[in-house]
């Protein structure tokens, strides 16, 4: 069976934002040839009968734990049949002919091995989705107390020179919604299940430019996504997730050394959280707040911060 197209949705606990994902992609499945594979990873709110009874088209993977998203990705590609494959996250919505779009840009641009829409957000304004790869500062600096030192430098990072409606080669996109031809993914394999969530993206477009194939922001696509609803209901998960992710794609591709100083500096910059949010909250500043993020630095420190899979 020939196939256009396969999408990959990773859900866990969004069954109406999957709702409304599933129907933007029913609208445009008769200008292409596609399948759409949802891997639900244990969701508790009954988005596996959901998806059952009002999209039979769809084929269900039904997992009896929360796989992560690289894992989720990796089954839901191995069943896939399309020439192009599309990873897609559950809190998206496809704007008019995204698809299409992306398949027709890759068919007569053979050299690009990954293409990501412009992403909006709901009310309209544009989502930054593109990225340059980080350096050590980079690492260093985002999502830390000195992230407001040296804008350049994430500036840079975030591409944010590059204007959001012309077609860019970029180092990665952000994982809400990136294409790529099968012939891509049967050459490099699928993403790294050694992150469980956050930088597998970033990984794997690194080895498709590895492979000498481009990676393009096309903003003639556009698709909208809201942001996040899955990592928000667990939010300390989500802290030590994410530098986790950091530390084993530095440790990755960067050295023991490096990584060393960084987990060391990642570990100070949430104790120092903890102190302040403590001290805020003994002189009387928002207390319920205040106990919520000592106990989120708390568990994020104990955690030690080893990066993911080593």
């Amino acid at each position: 069976m020939s196939l256009d197209l396969s999408i990959i949705i990773v859900n866990w606990n969004v069954r109406d934002l999957l709702r409304d994902c599933l129907r933007s992609i029913e609208d445009e499945r008769g200008a292409l040839s596609v399948e759409v594979i949802v891997v639900d990873s244990a969701s508790a709110d009954d988005s596996v009968a959901m998806v059952r009874e009002e999209f039979p088209w769809v084929k269900l993977i039904p997992c009896d734990e929360n796989v992560g998203f690289p894992r989720g990705n990796n089954l839901g590609l191995a069943e896939a049949l399309g020439t192009y494959l599309l990873l897609l996250n559950p809190d998206t919505v496809i704007v008019g002919d995204a698809m299409s779009k992306m398949v027709a840009f890759l068919q007569v641009h053979p050299d690009v091995g990954a293409l990501g829409p412009q992403l909006l957000n709901p009310d309209g304004s544009v989502q930054s989705s593109r990225r340059r790869f980080p350096t050590a500062a980079t690492g260093f600096l985002e999502s830390t107390w000195l992230e407001g030192l040296a804008p350049g430098v994430l500036r840079r990072y975030y591409a944010l020179d590059l204007p959001d409606d012309a077609t860019a080669d970029v180092d990665w996109l952000t994982g809400a919604c990136i294409m790529v031809p099968r012939t891509v993914y049967e050459e490099i394999g699928g993403l790294d299940e050694g992150y469980y969530m956050y930088s597998e993206e970033l990984d794997w477009c690194r080895r498709i430019k590895a492979s000498g194939r481009r990676v393009v922001y096309y903003p003639a696509a556009q698709v909208t996504h809201h942001v996040g609803k899955s990592s928000e209901q667990a939010v300390t998960a989500r802290h030590i997730n994410f530098q986790r992710a950091k530390l084993r794609y530095f440790r990755k591709y960067h050295g023991r050394l490096l990584v060393g100083a960084l987990r060391v500096f990642l570990l100070a910059n949430y104790a120092w959280q903890l102190a302040l949010e403590g001290a805020k909250g003994l002189l009387g500043s928002k207390p319920a707040l205040r106990r919520q993020r000592v106990r989120a630095y708390y568990d994020v420190l104990r955690s030690g911060l080893r990066p993911a899979g080593y």
